[in-house]
């Protein structure tokens, strides 16, 4: 990623750091609106899970500059969430879901750019964490 790709998703999410926990469960409920079939992964009360995620999301925009420093944790949550019957179809309704709440929690700040960078960024991150559930998988 480049530096411009990383100084927009992470000014981009600071803008978000106010309404973190409307921005979570905005994900999840378009998440289970669009993909119906994800919601039986989840446990009924979303909050807890919801709160993770924005957690997730800033040590990962927060670790842009540093990929090694997040790519432990990265791998080691693809791993767990093979566990859970995450699979690869599922980073792409992840990805597009992000992308939609995104887009309704920046308003105009949600820029073609900024689309862009996120798009690039977590296209980066979900092909190591895809690259890690195969680690997982039997052969």
């Amino acid at each position: 990623m480049n530096e411009q790709t990383i100084s927009l998703v992470q000014e981009s999410f600071k803008k978000l750091a106010p309404k973190a926990d409307e921005v979570g469960m905005m994900f999840y409920d378009r998440l289970f609106e669009i993909y119906p079939e994800v919601r039986p992964m989840f446990a009924r009360d979303i909050g807890p899970q919801s709160r993770k995620l924005v957690q997730m999301l800033a040590l990962v925009v927060n670790g842009l500059r540093n990929l090694d420093s997040i790519l432990p944790a990265v791998k080691e949550l693809a791993q767990r969430h093979h566990g859970y019957g995450v699979v690869d179809a599922h980073y792409q309704a992840v990805g597009s879901t992000l992308i939609w709440t995104l887009r309704r929690s920046l308003g105009e700040a949600f820029t073609t750019e900024v689309e862009r960078a996120w798009h690039d960024a977590f296209e980066t991150l979900s092909t190591v964490m895809i690259e890690a559930s195969r680690e997982r998988r039997p052969a």
